[in-house]
């Protein structure tokens, strides 16, 4: 339009026409300005507003994959505290309600699986007594709860913690119990303890028998000239066979206690067994008429060679010599025999020793070589044990066959030495 019409219907004078005009332009350029600074910042916000939801969906992402290992976490440390060998309780407040009670605690403290505080149904025994604790100063160390059961005492030790915070020294604060069952800690230290006690018995033991020792083969020796000194005096020689039957069987007494405790190994020779048994039947002579009993060695085999420790093996037969002869009646008659074992003739020997006493039960059969097993009031129970442990450092055997009222026989088998067995054959006539 190249003029404007007023109101009145009259035109616009020219310059109130370019003034209007001039205002209109520059109108229009600061909206273009303005409008073009709008969509600049239109820009730079609908960036801002990427970049932020870019942020937001990984910080999204990130608290899933915490929130994720959180549970992972919860998950893992319940295994670990229900799997736990210990029983973990957690008591809070001042009001002392269980937060925490692992399966182990509920074991030990004999709560059932099903009981919560808040189900109306009174505290178990041993959980009310660990509140009734709770109220108290901490113990400095574990306390221990001693509880009968059918098979016996049960003994539970708990110790407590209280959980580090603000509210630590108040009342109010948790307190974390460990509780474990140390029955068989207190089982293992009771046998420790009596090993310690066997141990040191066994040193004395040990110590006086050889003191002991020392004496008594100077009596043994004694007794034997005084034996010979009263020959023609039947009177003073039965004394002297008394004599000589208590200090022979003291000897193996002696000799079980230093033979059973005894560290070094077996020294190894050349033994002629008919001549230590023989001779060994000869020494017990004296124990055997003391009470009344008869003593006979029968050789089959005539001479044999074992490797042996010959002290050693002569405590075996002397030990079960004795035992025969306290099994037998007076009238009674002991027999060792020297003969070749049936499954091996020419490679073992088999000695027997048979009494004709009151026998063995069957049910005791099996635990007559145990240390400490005995049917004799004031035997330590040592002799059969040394016999089956010198037999089985020689490479032998030793069995029992025993009927009550019928007699016992123990039968021991050792190898013989090589090179010596076919010249022993040949003289008895065997065969191999």
């Amino acid at each position: 339009m190249a003029y404007l019409i007023m109101k009145s219907g009259k035109r616009m004078p020219a310059v109130q026409r370019r003034a209007m005009e001039s205002g209109l332009a520059q109108m229009f350029q600061t909206f273009t300005q303005a409008a073009g600074s709008l969509e600049k910042s239109y820009t730079v916000l609908q960036s801002e507003v990427e970049r932020l939801r870019g942020e937001l969906e990984k910080a999204n992402a990130d608290l899933g994959q915490s929130l994720e290992e959180n549970a992972r976490w919860r998950d893992y440390l319940s295994q670990v505290l229900d799997n736990l060998p210990c029983g973990v309780v957690v008591i809070g407040g001042a009001a002392h309600t269980v937060q925490v009670m692992n399966p182990q605690a509920r074991r030990l403290l004999q709560v059932p699986p099903d009981w919560n505080e808040n189900g109306g149904v009174g505290e178990p025994g041993l959980l009310g007594k660990l509140k009734g604790e709770s109220a108290k100063e901490e113990a400095p160390c574990e306390q221990e709860w001693a509880e009968s059961e059918r098979g016996g005492n049960r003994y539970i030790g708990i110790s407590r913690a209280t959980l580090s915070g603000k509210q630590a020294e108040s009342k109010s604060a948790d307190r974390i119990w460990i509780v474990r069952d140390v029955t068989e800690e207190k089982r293992l230290a009771a046998e420790r303890e009596a090993a310690r006690e066997s141990v040191a018995l066994a040193e004395i033991a040990t110590l006086l028998a050889h003191e002991i020792r020392n004496p008594l083969g100077s009596m043994e020796l004694f007794t034997g000239l005084l034996t010979e000194a009263v020959a023609a005096m039947p009177e003073a020689r039965q004394w002297a066979t008394h004599l000589q039957a208590g200090l022979r069987s003291l000897s193996a007494t002696v000799n079980n206690v230093l033979q059973f405790h005894a560290k070094a190994g077996v020294q190894l020779a050349p033994v002629d067994l008919e001549r230590l048994l023989s001779e060994l039947a000869e020494f017990l002579l004296p124990v055997a008429r003391q009470r009344g009993q008869d003593i006979k060695f029968e050789n089959g085999i005539g001479k044999v060679l074992a490797q042996a420790d010959a002290n050693r093996l002569k405590q075996v037969f002397l030990n079960l010599a004795i035992n025969g002869f306290r099994a037998m009646p007076p009238g009674g008659s002991l027999k060792i025999r020297l003969k070749w074992a049936p499954q091996f003739p020419g490679g073992l020997a088999q000695i027997e020793v048979q009494d004709e006493g009151r026998g063995i039960a069957e049910e005791l059969q099996g635990k007559i070589f145990d240390a400490g097993f005995t049917t004799t009031p004031g035997s330590p129970g040592l002799g059969l044990a040394v016999c089956k442990r010198i037999v089985k450092q020689h490479g032998g055997e030793i069995a029992v066959q025993s009927r009550q009222k019928e007699g016992t026989r123990f039968t021991i088998v050792l190898p013989v030495t090589d090179g010596l067995t076919t010249g022993a054959m040949q003289a008895t006539g065997a065969k191999a």
